[in-house]
């Protein structure tokens, strides 16, 4: 797994007088344990910053939406603990001043009503408070099962699946993306708008080639890179590849690895063909698979937006990402498509033995001497969630998005690949050619569409497209399985 930053959440316990303070104490407390307990930060005001620790007047609201400011939350869980109050919702965010995800639910009653029990009437509360946050114009999100206790399995999901969306969305507006040279003249599929994305949030960071090129003509073989060489040789057989060319492909590794420390970069867009094999004669896959793996997401061919949608997946899932091609669908199952790319993916995925090999296609164009440095294997079975996020002529967003299963099948190529069952396939191949997205598209070994689904069409704008969907306008329901 790869480690991300710890997700802090802002807490919002909505009260209201007429209702028992006691149940709402009780639905504060057991909601900050399960928050907790899903791996987050809680900010909350205390019972000595406000009555019994919830929020319900004006004075409390501009508390702690001033507590929020200068914690700065990466999103806010508001529970309606009873009936809530709307407006001290709504004033507690608006003085926060911040423009983050929002999860709203309220809590169970504690048995049947009766005259005699103390009820809460969340139910209905919630439905003012939701009208509150539509008339501020703030986006939010709602559980699976809206009304629930904090202690309810569907909620302890939600509030993982809350804290991911929080981490996707914070993630893609705060990126630093690094651009190692220029895309392959032969691929507008790589062509985006920088200005565009900026507004998004994302700041572009570039470095010619020439640089790299020469960063490592320069550098010396020395201990850190027979350090690296030997870490390659630990988990891939290199037999097939000359010494010298394992020391220039530590190098590269010894200059991207610099160039993301100093820039403070989140992930690269790598110009990786065809300059690189003249001027050095090395293959920049394998050192590309293995920052995947150590959470620096890396695109093939300079695709900044094939970048961004494994930078999604990653901060979803907490593991790492490729670039794949839409290679090839089985000529005897509809549903069943060849995700592959010529050996950059990450070597922990790997099925069979990982192999140092020649890039076959390049080879054509440079020879094989300057062709080496792709690592080749089949994936391992399991899920994957597959996302393409690219831009329109007009620098709109919008994503593609489905879930699927690799599965072991006898068809056979080289590089890195694996056959991916996807429910709906043609369906959703449709819409890629329809809605004019690329051939690259992200990959990740879990199921994350539900939060990509989330933070893409309801906070970040963009327009998505699933195998379930043609409109591509978002949707709260679930379009996949839970």
């Amino acid at each position: 797994m790869v480690k991300l930053r710890k997700v802090k959440l802002g807490f919002i316990p909505a009260n209201r007088g007429f209702f028992s303070d006691k149940l709402a104490a009780k639905m504060r407390g057991e909601t900050i344990k399960v928050l907790k307990a899903a791996g987050v930060e809680v900010v909350v005001p205390t019972p000595a910053d406000t009555k019994v620790g919830c929020v319900e007047s004006l004075d409390e609201a501009i508390k702690v939406g001033r507590m929020f400011r200068e914690a700065q939350p990466d999103g806010i869980v508001v529970s309606a603990v009873n009936f809530g109050d709307e407006q001290g919702v709504a004033i507690t965010l608006k003085e926060s001043g911040l423009h983050v995800p929002v999860l709203i639910v309220g809590c169970q009653e504690e048995a049947v009503l009766s005259r005699e029990i103390e009820r809460r009437d969340s139910f209905c509360g919630l439905l003012s408070i939701g009208e509150a946050l539509r008339q501020l114009e703030l986006p939010y999100s709602v559980p699976e099962a809206p009304i629930c206790f904090p202690t309810d399995e569907s909620f302890r999901g939600t509030a993982a699946r809350f804290a991911a969306v929080c981490r996707v969305v914070g993630g893609i507006r705060s990126a630093r993306y690094g651009q190692v040279g220029a895309r392959p003249d032969a691929f507008w599929t790589c062509r985006y708008n920088e200005k565009a994305l900026q507004t998004l949030g994302p700041t572009c960071v570039t470095l010619d080639l020439s640089e790299v090129i020469g960063a490592i003509g320069a550098m010396k073989t020395d201990a850190a890179v027979k350090r690296v060489v030997a870490d390659m040789k630990k988990t891939i057989d290199t037999s097939a590849v000359a010494d010298d060319i394992l020391a220039k492909i530590a190098k590269l590794e010894l200059v991207l690895k610099k160039f993301i420390a100093d820039r403070k970069l989140d992930g690269l867009a790598v110009q990786c063909w065809t300059s690189i094999q003249q001027n050095l004669g090395i293959c920049t896959c394998g050192t590309m698979g293995r920052l995947d793996d150590r959470g620096t997401p890396c695109a093939c061919e300079a695709d900044i937006m094939g970048l961004l949608s494994m930078h999604a997946l990653m901060l979803a899932s907490g593991g790492p990402s490729c670039l794949a091609d839409w290679n090839n669908l089985h000529n005897e199952d509809p549903e069943l498509v060849n995700c592959w790319h010529c050996g950059v993916f990450p070597h922990s995925w790997a099925k069979t033995p990982r192999t140092m090999a020649c890039h076959e296609i390049i080879a054509g164009t440079v020879g094989r001497d300057k062709a080496m440095g792709v690592v080749e294997f089949v994936m391992d079975d399991g899920p994957v969630t597959l996302c393409r996020a690219t831009q329109d002529n007009a620098g709109a967003f919008k994503v593609a998005l489905a879930q699927g299963v690799v599965e072991p099948n006898a068809a056979v190529t080289f590089g890195a690949y694996g056959w991916v069952r996807i429910p709906n396939f043609q369906r959703f191949y449709r819409n890629v050619l329809v809605r004019h997205f690329p051939h690259h598209v992200g990959m990740n070994r879990a199921h994350v569409g539900n939060i990509l689904w989330e933070a893409f069409g309801n906070y970040l704008g963009f327009r998505t497209y699933t195998a379930a969907n043609t409109t591509g306008e978002w949707t709260p329901d679930l379009p996949f399985a839970v």
